[in-house]
């Protein structure tokens, strides 16, 4: 949903296109929880006691996510007006202002086709989580629902009285929600529709979109065979379907490529599209939800499309690690050794740890890039969901100063990480007596020693591990892709452009 931002609250004698709909919507005040009444220099005074009259008689109370919608006020230039509980203002967090944004979708999506939400009430710091909430809220997959979503609400016109001050900042979040919206549309399709092949289709059309910032290049299996991936080989072998590794570059300082400065962040993705577990099978109850094991490549995607959005100043490459793990007669099996593009070589005992697999010879591939900084994305372990829950991804690196920065970009965006070790004491437990490791490191400290099998492909560069199996997706009635951590990689992103260009970081 596009978010239009107006200083203007009422209609004036030069309306815009904006203003001149205020008529026909629904005006949002947010309120505090202690005040109950927001004062607002632009409503006139009887509006304003009108509204305190119908708080009063409603014993309206104002706590989080709370709504009272009045109609009918006199002299208004609303159809109606929907009053918000913010709690208490001052001391509303990030996760509360993503609440309170919810609420507010949710209160009008049946009830107006247009509506202006006044933004004057929110501190500065929940402002962002705020509108990126918003923008998510309105998120519908439908595509293969014969009756599609009832919501009327088509627009919404955010107004400040610092409008001119805060459209750079609405412009960025609104490319982020749309890099989102893509990583989600991409997660959620079915794994007959979303196999390696239609992620590379998918790169391919946003380069279209983007000629001028995004190139895009596809390397089949017989181009990896060549350059000897063939740990990640190993994991399409029983699969139909060929495994492809996508390329893209975003080039936002072009002439910089090649330089020391203009050092590109390397993304790499995930994307095993479908992951019955190969010959280690999974148990068949909840295996739907293995549609889901390519959102690391999904959130690259759409990271890459916010990136051509936003347009920011600095060089990215997003890598998506695309395969089907499945079970037949061609198949890995548990006790095969293979030679990664490294030269280093592992003995695979479980044919369900294949995201480690793939992403090695990805992580070697992108070597010749000369990375200033190498994040990898994956939905890896089981084991960091028990150990964060779906609030949480994990976040592994042996470099401090990296850590701190994703670890602060996940606090402002709101899609938070927690460090974990990745430290020289697990790597024995990866150790093999027939090959150089083994891909699964015992039944203790999973999501650790799967970081510590990645770190040994890693050792020429800056690189962090995203371990996003808790939060990539949500189970149940709300089953879905979540587009995270899209928000994290964009505001780690824009930290680091911002910072390039000498630039105060918002």
């Amino acid at each position: 949903m596009k978010l239009n931002l107006q200083n203007k609250l009422l209609p004036t004698s030069d309306t815009t296109a904006a203003s001149t709909a205020n008529s026909n919507a629904t005006l949002v005040l947010i309120l505090d929880q202690e005040t109950l009444v927001q004062s607002h220099d632009q409503l006139p005074s009887d509006v304003q006691q009108q509204l305190t009259t119908q708080i009063e008689r409603a014993q309206f109370k104002a706590k989080l996510g709370e709504t009272l919608p009045v109609y009918q006020l006199n002299n208004a230039d609303f159809s109606q007006v929907l009053l918000v509980g913010a709690g208490e203002l001052e001391k509303m967090t990030a996760g509360q202002a993503q609440t309170l944004a919810t609420s507010i979708y949710k209160a009008l999506a049946n009830r107006t086709a247009q509506a202006v939400i006044s933004l004057d009430a929110l501190a500065d710091q929940t402002l962002e989580p705020f509108v990126l909430a918003l923008s998510n809220a309105a998120y519908r997959f439908d595509t293969y629902k014969s009756k599609k979503s009832e919501a009327i609400l088509d627009s919404i016109v955010l107004h400040s009285t610092r409008a001119d001050e805060l459209q750079s900042r609405i412009d960025y979040l609104q490319a982020v929600a749309k890099g989102q919206s893509l990583a989600r549309d991409v997660g959620n399709q079915p794994a007959n529709v979303c196999h390696p092949e239609y992620m590379a289709e998918q790169a391919l059309q946003l380069a279209q979109q983007y000629p001028d910032l995004l190139s895009v290049s596809v390397l089949d299996e017989a181009a990896m065979q060549e350059l000897g991936m063939n740990a990640l080989l190993a994991v399409s072998k029983g699969s139909e379907r060929e495994a492809r590794l996508v390329i893209l570059e975003y080039k936002g300082k072009p002439d910089d490529f090649q330089s020391e400065s203009g050092k590109p962040v390397v993304l790499v993705g995930k994307g095993i599209t479908f992951d019955t577990g190969g010959i280690s099978i999974k148990p068949a109850a909840g295996m739907d939800e293995m549609k889901f094991d390519m959102c690391g490549a999904a959130s690259v995607l759409g990271t890459l499309q916010a990136l051509c959005e936003a347009r920011l100043p600095i060089n990215v490459v997003g890598t998506l690690v695309c395969a089907e793990n499945m079970p037949s007669g061609r198949a890995t099996r548990p006790g095969d050794i293979v030679t990664t593009m490294s030269g280093q070589t592992v003995e695979i005992l479980n044919t369900d740890a294949e995201g480690r697999l793939v992403l090695c010879d990805a992580l070697t591939y992108i070597k010749r890039f000369n990375p200033d900084t190498v994040i990898d994305i994956a939905t890896l372990t089981g084991a960091c969901v028990v150990a964060l829950g779906k609030v949480l991804a994990g976040l592994f690196s042996p470099d401090d100063a990296l850590a701190s920065e994703l670890l602060e970009a996940g606090q402002t965006a709101h899609d938070r990480v927690w460090r974990m070790p990745v430290i020289d004491d697990y790597q024995e437990l990866l150790d093999s007596p027939i090959a150089d490791m083994g891909n699964i490191g015992g039944p203790y400290g999973g999501a650790i020693t799967a970081a510590c099998f990645l770190q040994r492909f890693t050792k020429e560069y800056r690189w962090a591990h995203l371990d996003i199996a808790g939060v990539a997706w949500l189970s149940g009635s709300n089953k879905g892709a979540t587009g995270r951590p899209v928000p994290l990689l964009m505001e780690f992103l824009r930290t680091r452009s911002q910072a390039s260009q000498g630039q105060n970081v918002q």
